[in-house]
Formats: structure tokens, C-alpha cells, sequence
């Protein structure tokens, strides 16, 4: 090992300095900083395993073989480990040229991690249905006469939601106009953007029922709104309830699988395609900007046919 000199910055004290600002300067939580510090030990022990002891000899070709190989490790490590892991090097090698202790950084080219394509979980019809009958009882069954109010508009908030693939909050931010159109419904979207969607009857059937029996009651306990849903005193519902309200009817339905509203438009966008529609209307319905994001469902729909085929054909194995 060569001897430390004056003009060169080692590892263990420019690990300690960078931890010494995040601390003091940053003010970085206690959790924080002992989470660079494990990033960083095993940085420098990498770096030493690779015959680096000082921090100038660290080259851009030296970080991107750090950054593969612990990428590569088993089991892979999470990206979001993998990030701040990213994140602490950068940062270290940052706090160096700033303080004028060294003249280059070496993270330049570093780039973060894609995180993995995580396939959206969908509900099967059976389960949309007990989700939406543990909400509430379907207009004009034996049970609707005798529904408790807030049922009535429970099962018409998750009908609507499972009907159109509303976002939650395009949901909560409807008016009473908005549902004044028959079969259709206008959506705002992300960025304000506008669509149209169809309504099947089931959820207009809900509506109505939420909108005759239910809304004026809620409606006379609060202020004047124009919002569709409204909560207990009258106020609108807001994303945060209409979350609770399916989580709810998800555990009276003992589903075991977690489901919240965007479960129901992931199983909107999958029963659709799965019952033969285009994957650009399946766009539109969504409001994509791209349908790339959309083709994403599609994933799921050839899996789906994939088990179909194993479990059926007689020379599938």
C-alpha cells in the first residue's frame, strides 16, 4: 500500500468528510447518513478489492463495472437500493470536486437504474363482482329497498370506477352534471385534458340510485357543491375516502389481494382487451398519451392465454 501523501485524498477520509457535510451541513436524519455510510464502506471496500486506495485514481470505467456488478449480484438487489446506492457514490464524488479535492468526477456518465416493469394486477370478473356486491347491494335487488345510504353510494362509486377506468381523482371531481349525458361521461384527466367514455347500464342504474335516494340527504348536511359524491356530512368525497371505502368492501370480500381504485382500472383495461378490444381504444378509454402505456395490458392478456393453452391443449407439455 502506498503511503499517504499530502496531494492525494484516501478513501477512509474522503468517505468521512462526505459523511461529516451530509450530517452537519445537510442536516441528513441519522437514518440517512447511516445508510450512505453502509453504501459507502462497501464502495470503498470494492474499490480496495480493485487496487484503489486513493480517490483520484478513480475512473469512469471503474464506476460503471461497480455499478454492473452490484446490479448483478443474487438475489438482485431492489432498485430503489440500488438508487440511493448510486446516489451516495455520486454524491461523494460530488462533495470532492466542490471542495476542490479532486479535479474530476468520475460519476459523470453513471446512469440510474431502470426500474423493473412491474405487471399491473387485475382482478377476475368474479372477484370485480364480489368486490362491488360487498359494497353495497346492486339496484333493485331483494336488498336495495333496505340499503343502508352510504352502501347506495359505495356500490355506485366502485360501479363507476370499474365501468369507465377512471383515475380515482377523475372520479371524485365529477359533478352532477357530468352524468347528465345518457351513456356517456366526461372525464378530466391529467393536465385537464378531456374524454369521453361510455357508461354500461349497471353503473348508470347505480348512479341513479345514489343520485334519487341518497345525494339530496348528504347533500342538505353540508355546504352547496356541485360534486357528484359526497361524504357522510355533505362535503365531497375525497380521493383518500373513496381509497378506504375499497378497501372496505375489499376485506369484506376477503379478497386476499391488495386492491385499491387503481386495481380497478388495471381490471378494466385487462377485461376489455381479454374480451377482443383494440388496444388503441383501450388508449383512448384510459386517456394514455401514448399507447405504449397502454400495451402494457397486453403483457397480461398473453400470459393469461399462455396459462390457458398449458392447462388445455393435450401437447402443451
Amino acid at each position: 500500500m502506498r503511503p499517504p501523501r499530502s496531494d492525494v485524498v484516501e478513501l477512509e477520509r474522503a468517505v468521512e468528510g462526505y459523511l461529516r457535510h451530509v450530517a452537519l451541513e445537510r442536516g441528513l436524519s441519522d437514518h440517512t447518513v447511516a445508510a450512505y455510510r453502509r453504501d459507502l464502506a462497501m464502495y470503498a471496500d470494492w474499490l480496495r478489492d480493485h487496487g484503489v486506495d486513493v480517490i483520484e485514481t478513480v475512473t469512469p470505467a471503474l464506476i460503471a463495472d461497480f455499478a454492473a456488478e452490484r446490479a448483478s449480484t443474487e438475489p438482485p438487489p431492489a432498485s430503489s437500493s440500488l438508487a440511493r446506492l448510486q446516489s451516495s457514490v455520486r454524491g461523494l464524488h460530488r462533495f470532492l470536486v466542490r471542495e476542490g479535492r479532486a479535479d474530476d468526477d468520475p460519476t459523470g456518465r453513471l446512469r440510474p437504474p431502470k426500474a423493473p416493469r412491474r405487471l399491473p394486477k387485475a382482478l377476475t370478473i368474479t372477484q370485480v363482482d364480489a368486490l362491488l356486491d360487498a359494497a353495497g347491494p346492486a339496484p333493485g335487488s331483494d336488498d336495495a329497498a333496505a340499503a343502508d345510504p352510504a352502501a347506495v353510494r359505495d356500490r355506485a362509486l366502485l360501479e363507476l370506477l370499474y365501468a369507465t377506468g377512471a383515475r380515482v381523482s377523475e372520479i371524485v371531481q365529477l359533478d352532477v352534471d357530468d352524468t347528465a349525458h345518457g351513456d356517456l361521461l366526461r372525464l378530466r384527466g391529467k393536465g385537464d385534458k378531456e374524454r369521453v367514455v361510455p357508461v354500461g347500464s349497471y353503473a348508470r342504474d347505480a348512479i341513479e340510485a345514489y343520485l334519487t335516494r341518497v345525494r339530496p340527504a348528504l347533500a342538505a348536511k353540508g355546504r352547496a357543491t356541485p360534486r357528484l359524491f359526497l361524504g357522510v356530512r355533505g362535503a365531497p368525497l375525497s380521493r383518500q375516502s373513496a381509497w378506504l371505502i375499497i378497501q372496505e368492501a375489499a376485506e369484506r370480500a376477503r379478497l386476499t389481494a391488495h386492491v385499491s381504485p387503481h386495481t380497478l382500472r388495471h381490471s378494466f383495461a385487462t377485461h376489455l382487451l381479454q374480451g377482443g378490444a383494440d388496444v388503441r381504444v383501450v388508449q383512448e378509454l384510459l386517456g394514455h398519451a401514448s399507447v405504449a402505456t397502454t400495451q402494457i395490458y397486453t403483457h397480461v392478456t398473453v400470459d393469461a392465454l399462455r396459462d390457458v393453452y398449458a392447462t388445455s391443449h393435450p401437447r402443451a407439455r
